[in-house]
């Protein structure tokens, strides 16, 4: 007999060995009906399988379906044959590769005689329907290695035959075939194309053949599979919407950056741009200050030796921008620690300067592959808001809990008010005594218990220095972003010999807590223009206001109005601009409208006369017309709220 155990606890026996299949039958029609694969076995021992997988032994079997993680990942995996079926179906003489599952969805790369067209897109999407609609069984069968290698060679799938090849050559592989079309594959895959119903090719793309810029250039085709039709329509739209909240785009109909073929990888700040910048720097600025940090400035070059201390010169050299003088090689910085112990060694500190907090908007380079680049969000310079808090262990965990309620008051202030929190814990490779990481570990998590911050484990994540949290926040439309961290670091003060006087009057080594709330900000810029699809809260806006006369007669008025609102409020000036062309008023409100001021004053006879402004603010809303006094107490109320 063989005894099944569902996830439920309870258990099937069955006489002999048995299928996925037939136990899923066993339990219900519906369920048989719905099941994809099955996951065998548990913990980490777990494995996806085909339902028509032969269970021979006692196990524990989970049945899979479309509503599961794991059943949306055979879905992809599926779809990816689907679609190299529907290719050979209507170009014979393409050659297929790999068609890997990625995050929602999946690609295959082929090569073929002339690049795919969008029309070509459409026509293997429509091939890939048709064959769904046939509900051809999906069969797995095992060949020798060689055999296999021989197989794809005579149908002409060299490509297919030389990944096949680099496998050892005792093994054997396992084929995937439905109807017309077989595919070398490990599994799992769907009983039936008839469970691929929802799904979009999205776009062709070029890719070297394993990765490798030696290698030819083959066309890969991206595209997308859910469970469901509302699932994969929700997806199209998020991605509409995501387009038209890209940061690259409005980046340039903002006129706030750009990215030049000079620099690759850096960014070209235009004057509205960097007034953005600067909005954020000086917050944040001013959180160092309100929150203990002194702020400190390192080098930008730094000797090779001080990153061979650190260890990064043998880990992340590749990544590293190098340069030489005068017979002495050097880097740019890719980070900023090393910088800050190097301040905190000079003098003599005793345990009374701790904890001893350090901040900086540290300038670093890292040399990151073109591919990888992308827009302001992945680039090769950048600033962090970095900071290094200096402490003894039992500081740890106050310093995390301050810390931590002073990231969610910034997000907040930002526009973010949803965040994940992650714990990750020691990996194997570590340094340090369990001892430490104990209280490391604990310090963290009793520190967002503190808080009062649902989180979750990641076990083994952490650096091999120490632990960390990983703060990631929502955006407006779902999606993630991991930007704060803050990590317990044991190594790098030992490495660089830091130390503190004791009350024992003793030496000891300080823990080093690296910490960063918003990280890059040119990346933390391009998510608050994607956030706020680029019409920025007003204490944000590069532009607040915008005075608009209607004709030449009130020119000398609304210079007037923008000299008096930009000195308005008694700590900061507000920022103004006027329109004084000889153009039709409403052509110029459209045109500041499409920039997405915040305010667009508009002044006439009758408000010259009067004294007052016409208000219009952002997204077409006509607030009348009032004082100017009213308006400014009316901007400073937005301003000091951050709404």
């Amino acid at each position: 007999m063989i005894q099944i155990t569902l996830p439920d606890g309870s258990h099937r026996a069955f006489p002999g060995p048995v299928t996925v299949a037939e136990v899923a039958a066993s339990i219900g029609s519906g369920l048989a009906k719905a099941a994809l694969a099955g996951k065998v076995g548990e913990g980490e021992d777990a494995r996806v399988v085909d339902t028509s997988h032969l269970i021979e032994q006692d196990s524990r079997l989970a049945i899979v379906t479309a509503k599961d993680a794991d059943g949306l990942d055979v879905i992809r995996h599926s779809t990816a044959h689907l679609l190299a079926y529907a290719v050979k179906e209507l170009f014979p003489e393409a050659q297929v590769t790999i068609g890997p599952v990625i995050e929602n969805g999946f690609y295959y790369d082929f090569a073929y005689k002339r690049p795919f067209t969008p029309e070509d897109l459409a026509a293997i999407e429509k091939r890939m329907a048709e064959l769904a609609a046939k509900d051809e069984p999906v069969a797995r069968r095992v060949l020798p290695r060689d055999a296999a290698v021989e197989y794809f060679k005579g149908l002409g799938e060299h490509y297919k035959a030389e990944i096949i090849a680099s496998i050892p050559a005792n093994e054997d592989v396992s084929l995937y075939r439905e109807g017309g079309f077989e595919d070398l594959c490990r599994g799992p895959h769907v009983p039936s194309t008839g469970k691929l119903k929802h799904f979009k090719l999205m776009k062709v793309a070029g890719a070297y053949w394993r990765g490798d810029h030696r290698n030819e250039m083959l066309q890969r085709i991206y595209g997308t599979a859910w469970a469901s039709k509302e699932d994969l329509q929700k997806y199209l739209t998020l991605l509409e919407e995501a387009e038209k909240r890209d940061h690259r785009k409005l980046g340039r109909e903002l006129d706030l950056f750009h990215i030049d073929e000079h620099s690759p990888g850096t960014v070209f700040w235009h004057p509205k741009g960097w007034q953005l910048w600067q909005q954020v720097e000086q917050y944040m600025r001013r959180v160092y200050n309100d929150n203990g940090y002194q702020e400190v400035k390192g080098p930008q070059i730094l000797d090779k030796s001080l990153w061979e201390k650190t260890g990064h010169w043998d880990k992340y050299r590749e990544n590293m921008f190098v340069t030489e003088s005068e017979k002495r090689d050097y880097a740019l910085k890719p980070m900023n620690c090393p910088g800050h112990i190097l301040i905190f060694k000079q003098g003599i500190k005793s345990y009374r300067d701790l904890p001893l907090r350090y901040g900086e908007f540290g300038n670093c380079h890292r040399n990151e592959p073109t591919g990888g680049l992308h827009g302001i969000m992945r680039v090769r310079g950048f600033t962090q808001d970095d900071g290094h808090v200096f402490c003894t262990e039992d500081q740890i965990q106050p310093e995390v809990l301050a810390f931590t309620r002073l990231l969610q008051k910034v997000y907040a202030d930002f526009g973010f008010t949803d965040i994940i929190y992650k714990v990750a814990t020691r990996p194997e490779a570590r340094i340090g005594s369990d001892e430490s990481w104990d209280k490391a570990e604990a310090a963290l998590i009793e520190s967002l218990k503190a808080s009062g911050s649902e989180f979750e484990l990641s076990p083994g994540e952490g650096a091999f220095y120490g632990p960390k949290i990983e703060y990631t926040l929502k955006d407006a439309i779902g999606r993630q972003w991991q930007c704060g961290t803050i990590q317990v670091d044991f190594s790098m003060p030992e490495r660089l010999d830091a130390e503190y006087v004791g009350e024992d009057g003793a030496r000891h080594r300080p823990v080093m807590l690296h910490r960063a709330i918003v990280g890059s900000l040119e990346r933390f810029i391009g998510i608050l223009i994607e956030q706020h699809a680029g019409a920025m809260p007003v204490w944000l806006a590069p532009v607040q206001v915008a005075v608009l006369n209607i004709t030449d007669g009130q020119a000398e008025y609304c210079r007037e109005i923008a000299a008096k609102l930009q000195k308005a409020l008694p700590n900061q000036d507000l920022r103004v601009t006027t329109d004084l062309r000889n153009e039709k008023i409403t052509y110029k409100i459209r045109e500041h409208s499409l920039q997405k001021l915040p305010y667009i004053l508009v002044a006439g006879d009758k408000e010259k006369a009067a004294g007052t402004v016409a208000v219009r603010a952002r997204g077409g809303k006509d607030l009348g017309v009032m004082s100017l006094d009213a308006f400014v107490e009316l901007i400073a109320q937005d301003i000091a709220s951050k709404a």
